[in-house]
């Protein structure tokens, strides 16, 4: 091989290691940037209804919040680039089903809620709460974080919208022996932490109207797998609960 075809053939190497390493970084910088953006909205959401930026509880949560989300992301980064690319596409508008959109919309608006009215709770002190119950709170939220960072350990195919990735399998370990539905049951708990952890019990009754779409969400996500996802019937025979073990 002459040098000037060595040379034209290390050219198109670099080229295509560029590419490759561009769609890296843009995934990152869209992590990162969105991780960014969700902290300032949320911050945003706190601190205006609260009136007042004297509001220790908000800043623990969001360090707890940010910190936690934080550590998933750079492990994502290292270890599973592809289900990373899978989670940053969320929200309605990544959903195909309009049943799915309006549920995505209902639980964006939930999500809105629990935040200003866990901050107008602290601003009027309408349900004062001993310190013992922000802690709780917090660890509730890390918990739920947890939770969902073993069920991204365990299935690769953890998509933040409802679709079958190429080659997707039934996963029946790890956490995924005792309930169908182990990432809900982490979002359930972060849900619950997050009012307490901020002072509220007005909160939690937001959580409460939150319930019936999110329990849409699971039964219609369970309806689409067991039609599409070949073994998710037998699934569902052997692993009998949806979210609580040994309840429902």
């Amino acid at each position: 091989m002459g040098e000037n075809e060595k040379q034209s053939e290390n050219r198109g190497t670099s080229c295509s290691s560029s590419a490759e390493g561009r769609p890296s970084k843009d995934l990152h910088r869209k992590a990162f940037g969105g991780l960014l953006f969700l902290l300032l909205v949320m911050a945003t959401l706190l601190f205006i209804p609260a009136w007042t930026l004297d509001y220790w509880q908000a800043w623990a949560f969001l360090a707890v919040f940010g910190a936690s989300a934080l550590a998933i992301t750079l492990y994502l980064m290292k270890k599973d680039p592809k289900l990373l690319e899978r989670r940053v596409y969320a929200g309605p508008n990544a959903e195909k089903e309009t049943s799915q959109k309006i549920i995505q919309t209902i639980s964006s608006i939930g999500f809105t809620a629990i935040l200003v009215v866990s901050a107008l709770d602290h601003r009027f002190a309408w349900t004062p709460l001993p310190l013992y119950v922000f802690l709780a709170g917090d660890a509730l939220v890390a918990l739920g974080f947890l939770i969902v960072f073993l069920v991204y350990k365990e299935n690769t195919f953890a998509s933040a919208t409802i679709e079958l990735a190429p080659e997707q399998k039934v996963i029946s370990t790890g956490l995924y022996k005792l309930v169908r539905h182990p990432m809900y049951m982490g979002a359930f708990f972060l849900l619950v932490g997050l009012p307490l952890s901020l002072g509220s019990c007005w909160g939690l009754f937001v959580i409460a109207l939150m319930m019936p779409a999110l329990i849409w969400r699971l039964l219609d996500e369970e309806k689409f797998l067991a039609k599409n996802l070949p073994g998710y019937t037998e699934y569902q025979n052997t692993v009998r609960h949806r979210l609580v073990p040994f309840i429902w």
